[in-house]
């Protein structure tokens, strides 16, 4: 399964966290992608001198690793975290 690596995937993306009550920041330093919780606040932190295709697959790592089965998404953006989270289980399979 593959995305486009476009502009609009990364804005769709972000969406997915926002809807999660997640806070999307791109900031400059000599740092790893991740996400972190700091008291009590949903943060995902990108290095914003990442490529577009870098940013894309570090959202999609971070959705695979937090919790949001329980979020109830638009339409659109259910289908797009149906997309991400079965990417997870087809690298789950692959390494069996």
């Amino acid at each position: 399964m593959s995305f486009k690596y476009n502009q609009n995937t990364l804005k769709k993306l972000e969406g997915i966290f926002e809807e999660a009550r997640y806070i999307v920041r791109y900031e400059k330093g000599n740092f790893s992608a991740g996400h972190c919780l700091l008291e009590d606040k949903r943060i995902v932190v990108i290095n914003k001198f990442y490529t577009l295709e870098n940013k894309i697959n570090c959202l999609i790592d971070i959705i695979n690793t937090v919790n949001m089965t329980d979020i109830e998404f638009s339409d659109e953006l259910q289908s797009l975290y149906k997309k991400v989270t079965s990417l997870k289980v087809e690298k789950d399979e692959e390494a069996q």
